[in-house]
């Protein structure tokens, strides 16, 4: 039970804190964390709140916008105002709003975009860059603003220029304007505000950097991010959902943000409709939603898609087709612990690539009774025709050793056959599989580390029925959580990427047995993850993986 303290900062803050901890209305986890952070904040004597500017910001967005401002609306205008006596800076620089579909975000943004560039806000030159990764959904609030002012171009025309590219306000000199990905010209050196939208799409921060790389030279500066959950994972809004994490929890406590994600706390929320006001604080003031919600929720019930539609976007709590994804993506998560000291340890390995003209990918596969360690690495070929089409930050994965990056026609069997040989210095590789069709490539760079299908027997060639076997064993380990792989983004990412298809279904004569394929066949590599599922195909050969005394390992020469 959360204690009440009252708090008096301004009405409209206090009023949501005390609705937000009373439980007036369902409210998640990081909500509630979220209260104790402003109070944290606030709470410093050099805030200060300027009630003037709330108050006008307020009148001025509900009178010209003909809209009643929410509770939570209220709240963020509110903050918005909250600054450091000392040095004239803004409490909450990024503001990072996450709630469901159909709450209203833009609706609320258009107005605080308008509000910025008057002059009751007091900045001059405080220039607006709305961005996003599709034009329609970079002109959503844009247009909300010139719609305004056309409905109100009798008054706002002393006070503001319009065209379908541009608003200004004359009497600050600050504009509004929307971007999209292919912005790449652009700077943000005059920037006094940022907006992104729909922060979900962004599967690398390319668009991001773009406007952020002067950004913050304008007097009270902010950006804001506001967003659904989404299926893209290992993007922006995993790495903005972490840092909210630690900064909620108070492993950060110096950054000017605030974060307010709303969502349910578990799975089993999404069937009590009750809790669906967790990640939709409009839901209670708007019938329509409510409506909409409900029939999508009896409908979810015969259409998966609707289903996965459902979680992920109105009560941003992922959750794919589960008809063919791999596992839950907190199960993917999970697996980010660190790797134990490995040395001298007995392995098997897995070998996985599609083309060597693209993608390859090597797994040391360690168990430990239920616990299975996987030492996963790539290669990335810069020739790739598919490389446009990869987007995921391959050059800081390549930085930080996750994968190398080959400037050739192709990944020479070599690379692969020589990141073993080095591996096997330090681990007792005692087996290899890769698929039947992969191994006349690599064959003889194997046999010359030792490795080899015919003679010494140590190279296993993965047929589909092996993989089939495998499954149940792979599910069981991601249910149970018993993977761990360290921080390797380009494998969780692969597995993200993978799904399960069941046999002979095409067919008609579903087997109840599956194998793996992409979700996407071009910009989603499977490999690293493939190359983990060929090692588990012979983990059989660890036994239970406990051991007595330290192997012997052998060192190839190479």
């Amino acid at each position: 039970m959360m204690t009440m303290r009252k708090c008096n900062y301004h009405p409209y803050i206090d009023a949501y804190m005390d609705t937000i901890r009373s439980g007036g209305v369902p409210a998640s986890k990081d909500l509630l964390q979220a209260m104790d952070y402003v109070e944290f904040k606030l709470s410093d004597p050099d805030v200060f709140i300027d009630t003037e500017k709330i108050d006008k910001a307020i009148e001025l967005m509900e009178r010209y916008f003909e809209v009643k401002l929410l509770d939570w609306e209220l709240f963020v205008t509110a903050l918005i105002h909250c600054y450091y006596k000392s040095n004239d800076t803004v409490v909450f620089s990024t503001i990072f709003i996450m709630m469901g579909r159909g709450n209203g975000k833009n609706g609320f943004i258009s107005p605080v975009a308008w509000y910025l560039t008057t002059h009751y806000h007091g900045v001059k030159g405080y220039n607006i860059d709305i961005v996003a990764n599709a034009e329609d959904q970079a002109k959503t609030s844009f247009n909300d603003v010139y719609e305004v002012l056309e409905r109100t171009w009798k008054k706002s025309k002393k006070f503001f220029y319009k065209s379908k590219e541009v608003i200004v306000n004359t009497k600050t000199n600050s504009y509004i304007k929307f971007n999209t990905s292919n912005a790449k010209t652009k700077d943000s050196k005059r920037t006094g505000c940022l907006i992104f939208d729909e922060v979900h799409g962004y599967e690398t921060y390319d668009n991001i950097k773009v406007f952020t790389s002067g950004f913050g030279k304008r007097k009270h500066s902010r950006a804001f991010y506001i967003t659904t959950n989404g299926n893209v994972r290992e993007g922006v809004l995993d790495d903005m959902l972490a840092i909210a994490a630690d900064i909620l929890n108070g492993t950060i406590k110096d950054l000017g943000w605030l974060p307010l994600i709303y969502r349910i706390d578990s799975e089993e929320e999404a069937l009590d409709p009750n809790m669906w006001h967790k990640a939709n604080p409009s839901l209670r003031f708007f019938p329509e939603l409510q409506k909409e919600m409900q029939n999508e929720f009896i409908e979810m019930k015969y259409k998966p898609a609707i289903e996965e539609e459902f979680y992920t976007k109105r009560l941003n709590w992922p959750r794919q087709n589960r008809e063919i994804i791999v596992t839950e993506w907190d199960n993917i998560k999970a697996t980010n612990k660190p790797l134990p000291d490995l040395s001298y340890r007995t392995c098997v390995a897995g070998i996985d690539y599609s083309k060597i003209t693209d993608f390859a990918s090597v797994n040391l596969h360690f168990r430990e009774g239920d616990i299975r360690y996987d030492i996963n690495h790539s290669w990335l070929c810069l020739n790739s025709a598919d490389l446009p089409r990869l987007k995921i930050p391959w050059r800081e994965w390549a930085q930080q050793g996750y994968l190398t990056l080959v400037d050739d026609v192709e990944i020479s069997p070599d690379l692969i056959v020589n990141w073993l040989a080095e591996k096997a210095t330090k681990y007792n590789i005692i087996k290899l599989a890769l698929d039947n069709f992969r191994y006349a490539l690599l064959a003889t760079s194997l046999k010359r580390i030792g490795f080899d299908a015919k003679d010494n027997k140590n190279v296993k060639l993965v047929r589909p029925s092996d993989i089939m076997a495998i499954v149940p064993v792979i599910d069981s380990c991601f249910a149970n959580q018993n993977f761990v792989w360290g921080d390797n983004p380009p494998l969780r990412w692969a597995t993200n990427n993978t799904k399960k298809i069941a046999s002979g279904k095409k067919q008609g004569t579903d087997t109840g047995n599956f194998y793996y394929g992409k979700i996407e066949a071009k910009s989603r590599k499977t490999d690293p993850f493939m190359a983990l599922v060929a090692a588990m195909t012979i983990e059989s050969e660890l036994g239970d993986g406990y051991c007595g005394e330290t192997p012997d390992v052998g060192v190839y020469v190479y």
